[in-house]
Formats: C-alpha cells, structure tokens, sequence
C-alpha cells in the first residue's frame, strides 16, 4: 500500500513538474516572439524607423516660454518627487527634478536685457560625468543614450552629484512623505525612492516604455507626432515650449529645432554634449 501510494505521488509531482515546465516554455516563446515583432515593427529596443538607433532629446523655445511653472509641477506630479518647503530650500536639501534658473543677459549694446527662466531638466549628456564617477554602477548611460539611474542600487556617496556640472541630480536626504490626502494621486508608474539615494530626471522613461509597447501591439512604428508631447513637462506646457523626441530622426520636429540658427546649449565648452537645447529669445532693441 505504501507502495502504491508512494508511486502516486511520486505520478502528481511529475505531473505537476512537467505542466510547470510546459507552461515555462509557453511563456518563453510568447515573450521571444513579442520582443521579435516588438523589435520588427520598432516599437520597443534602441531600433526606430529604418533600422535607425534611437537617441532622446529635447528641445525648448525661450521665445514662447513664458516661465509659468507648469513644467516644474507637472514634473513633480508625474515623477512622486517629494514635497519640499522653504527650510529644505535654505538646506540646499530640495528636490526638484525641472527648475527654473534665472538667466542673466546683456544686449550687444551692453543694456540689461530681463532676465529669463531656463527651464531645467537632466540634459542626459552624450559624453556623462556622472557615469564615469559612479563606483556601482548605479547610474549608467542605456543604449538609447538615456543616463538612467538605478535607485535601489544607489549607495548615496554623491559622486555624480559632483562630477555633474549642471547641478541636476537631487540627493534624498530624509524619508519620504506626503500627506495622506495627496497619497492617492501617487504615480504606480514611478517607483518611490527611499531615503539616501540620489535622483533626478529620466526623461519620463515609464512613458517612453508605454509608448514603445502600445506601437509594439498595434504592429506599428512609433510616430513623431506621439513624442513630441511625451513628457509630462512638454505635455503641460501651455506655450508648446518644449519639444521632445528621437534626435536621430531628422524629420522630427525636435531635430529641427535643433539645427535651428537660434539652437544653443548649455556649456556645450565642457565636452559633455547635451541632449537638450534651448532656442534663444528673439529680443528687440527697445
């Protein structure tokens, strides 16, 4: 008896395994064959339109950007960046992924112009300082030339936040929270970042997935037109002052704007090559 029901059991258990192992192998080769077709038709992976390889940027207007803000709140809506008050300000301990930085000008008569806001985000660089320094490996550039950042990773030495020479990495230095009320509007997109870990901008990475698998679905290329918008900071613009999109496509708007004659960057003089360009004011003479 202890026989047979030795070998029964011994008969569900390979049973179980075998199902196991064929359900394994199901999944396997549904997730090849969507990466194949995903790959096929662009919509996920550093592969565009045309065997192209992919590279994100931005491009921003001063001409039409008015300094309202909304990119900043929009930002820190978007990406569950913690709240911060004035006495973090004073610390230098705020967090913001999207600034707004004055910019002092003269004019070629040597007037003072007004001063304008720059809005701000990580310039994810072609050439990044802070990817060199990092000594985890927590930061690190994808082959989309995203500089992402792997938080849970992050041993909060700060390197990067050094090495970057636009000052555009944030270290969390308490524990994050929010009021209960404000918990329900969290993004389940963004992870929350703990305590101790650097962050900064990603170009809104959680969208840029989203995008790239909808396209995948739907056996279709990703479209200019869907980026350009894609940012939670370019989507709440109210001036269509920031532009963003695939700079390896030079059909897209983004491209263009930054070959325009008024196209500049941010200490471009450093070798770090921005991905973000700013479009100068086209101020009159008063």
């Amino acid at each position: 008896m202890r026989i047979v029901q030795t070998t029964t059991r011994r008969s569900v258990l390979s049973i179980l395994l075998s199902g196991l192992a064929a359900a394994t192998t199901l999944v396997r080769r549904a997730g090849a064959g969507l990466r194949a077709r995903v790959a096929s038709n662009g919509g996920d992976g550093p592969v565009g339109a045309g065997g192209r390889t992919r590279r994100w940027g931005m491009a921003i207007d001063l001409d039409v950007c008015s300094g309202c803000g909304a990119c900043v709140v929009a930002c820190r809506s978007e990406n569950n960046v913690p709240i911060s008050g004035p006495g973090d300000a004073c610390d230098g301990a705020a967090l913001e992924w999207m600034s707004l930085i004055p910019r002092h000008q003269e004019s070629e008569s040597g007037s003072t112009l007004p001063v304008e806001l720059l809005p701000t985000p990580c310039f994810h660089c072609e050439n990044p300082p802070c990817v060199k320094v990092c000594p985890v490996n927590a930061t690190y550039q994808n082959e989309e030339g995203l500089v992402a950042q792997i938080w849970d990773r992050c041993i909060g030495c700060r390197y990067c936040t050094v090495a970057c020479p636009y000052s555009r990495r944030s270290f969390n230095w308490t524990e994050p929270e929010w009021p209960e009320t404000y918990r329900n509007f969290l993004n389940p997109d963004v992870a929350l970042r703990p305590e101790g870990v650097v962050e900064k901008c990603t170009f809104c990475a959680h969208r840029i997935r989203r995008v790239k698998e909808v396209a995948a679905l739907e056996e279709r290329e990703v479209v200019p037109e869907e980026l350009e918008k894609l940012t939670a900071c370019a989507e709440a613009c109210p001036a269509d002052a920031i532009i963003f999109g695939d700079l390896n496509d030079a059909a897209s708007r983004v491209a263009r704007m930054t070959r325009s004659p008024r196209a500049w960057r941010m200490h471009e003089e450093l070798g770090t090559q921005p991905k973000v360009s700013y479009l100068t004011r086209d101020r009159r003479e008063l």
